[in-house]
This record gives structure tokens, C-alpha cells and sequence, in this order.
């Protein structure tokens, strides 16, 4: 159940981020980031593989701000 809601939320944001709505990849991405530390307090997610989806969506975010070439 809990990964389940991880990767549905994770989806929005993706889906935000290529609609390029920073408001709605905001609140998606502060929501996917605490689902994904309640993983990994419940043992569903290892520390380091909540650490690099964290860091992963991060830069996904950081990505629709950034300057395109």
C-alpha cells in the first residue's frame, strides 16, 4: 500500500513537472518526500534507496528551472 501511494504520487509529479506547473510539482514533491521517509521508517524502502529516489526527484524538480539549451 505504501509503495503503491509512493509511485502514484511520484506519476503527478512527473506529470506536473511536464506541464511545466511549478505549483502543482510543489506540493506533489513535498508529498512524494515525506511518503517516501514513511517508507523507509516502516522498512519498505532501504535508507540509501529513499535517499536516491529523494535526491532523484530533487533534481527532476530542479530540472524545470534550469535554463534549457
Amino acid at each position: 500500500m505504501t509503495e503503491s501511494r509512493v509511485k502514484t504520487v511520484r506519476k503527478q509529479l512527473l506529470a506536473a513537472v511536464q506541464g511545466n506547473d511549478r505549483k502543482a510539482a510543489e506540493s506533489h514533491l513535498a508529498l512524494v518526500l515525506k511518503l517516501i521517509d514513511s517508507a523507509a521508517n516502516k522498512g519498505v524502502f532501504a535508507k540509501n534507496t529513499a535517499a536516491r529516489k529523494k535526491s532523484r526527484l530533487h533534481t527532476l524538480f530542479n530540472s524545470m528551472t534550469a535554463p534549457r539549451e
